[in-house]
């Protein structure tokens, strides 16, 4: 028995700055591939991974807070309050931590895996894990929030990631 193991993409490689597309019908290939990205989350000790992260441009992406996976589809952000900055890390740019400045507390609107519209409101950690992913399926990274300074500061662990996206 072989199991599927999914490569998680670093900064450089084309697929994380493309805008991901929405997902039409939730089957059995949809249900495969986000049980895949969370076994890839978990390994890589992620509290979220999004499709574009794993090559796939569909607006998907799965997080855990410590609370159990939760799966999102098509994620949209009805409504934003407060505001509040804290660094970030992400498994698409490793080693590297950025200031990002986000909402504190987001009403949200997705879908489930059974096709269900859920919406509710999010504030915490999973309102900047919510965010974050959902940057990922519209192309962006940590990076984009970075100052000139933040990118000197990490230029050689930069260049490094770039290198092995080529590769």
């Amino acid at each position: 028995m072989t199991t599927t193991k999914l490569k998680i993409r670093v900064d450089g490689d084309p697929c994380l700055r493309k805008k991901s597309s929405p997902v039409e019908d939730f089957g059995p290939a949809e249900h495969m591939l986000v049980n895949l990205m969370i076994d890839a989350m978990y390994e890589a000790n992620g509290v979220g991974l999004a499709a574009p992260q794993v090559g796939i441009n569909k607006r998907i992406f799965v997080i855990d807070i410590g609370e159990g996976p939760i799966i999102i589809i098509n994620p949209k952000i009805l409504k934003q309050e407060g505001s509040i900055c804290c660094e970030e890390g992400c498994l698409s740019v490793p080693q590297i931590a950025i200031p990002i400045s986000r909402p504190e507390r987001i009403q949200v609107q997705y879908q489930d895996p059974q096709n269900k519209t859920i919406k509710k409101w999010f504030e915490g950690l999973m309102a900047r894990a919510f965010l974050h992913e959902l940057d990922h399926l519209d192309g962006k990274l940590i990076v984009d929030y970075a100052t000139d300074e933040d990118l000197n500061k990490y230029k050689e662990q930069l260049d490094k990631i770039h290198a092995s996206a080529k590769l």
